[in-house]
């Protein structure tokens, strides 16, 4: 597989004074994508235990152009950059045309199992490791 691509859909109020999306709200829409990604995909194909938790322990957002809420979804592609025992890296691109031309922003997440019962990070099983395995980027990018 490699990439997984969802789509979003900016909303009118996600738009600041300058007429795009801001980076509050830009988050907001990495995150509804990743929630399809880690909980929906993960769900349908066996490794149900991503929605048990997922914290986010590091983000880095680079803009390259203005997102804007037209009524049009964007879409977000991600990959698996790097997997360790008890956190991974996903890269997202945000296109707002073709997957083919630049994206108007790029991210990255460090991502944390965590176990909400106990309070504590926590290793992937080896179903997450396969499910996540499928999207492994060959390269430093989605």
């Amino acid at each position: 597989m490699g990439v997984f691509i969802a789509e979003v859909r900016p909303r009118w109020s996600d738009m600041d004074a300058y007429g795009h999306v801001n980076h509050a709200n830009t988050v907001t829409l990495l995150e509804e994508a990743r929630v399809e990604l880690l909980f929906t995909e993960a769900a349908r194909l066996g490794a149900e235990g991503m929605a048990r938790g997922v914290v986010v322990a590091r983000l880095v957002v680079d803009y390259l152009m203005p997102l804007v809420a037209d009524g049009s979804p964007v879409r977000v592609s991600m990959s698996v950059r790097e997997m360790r025992h008890a956190a991974f890296t996903l890269d997202y691109k945000v296109h707002i045309g073709p997957l083919e031309e630049m994206p108007a922003v790029t991210a990255q997440t460090l991502l944390v199992p965590y176990d909400t019962s106990s309070g504590r990070p926590r290793r992937l099983t080896e179903g997450e490791r396969d499910f996540l395995a499928a999207y492994r980027s060959g390269s430093n990018g989605a």
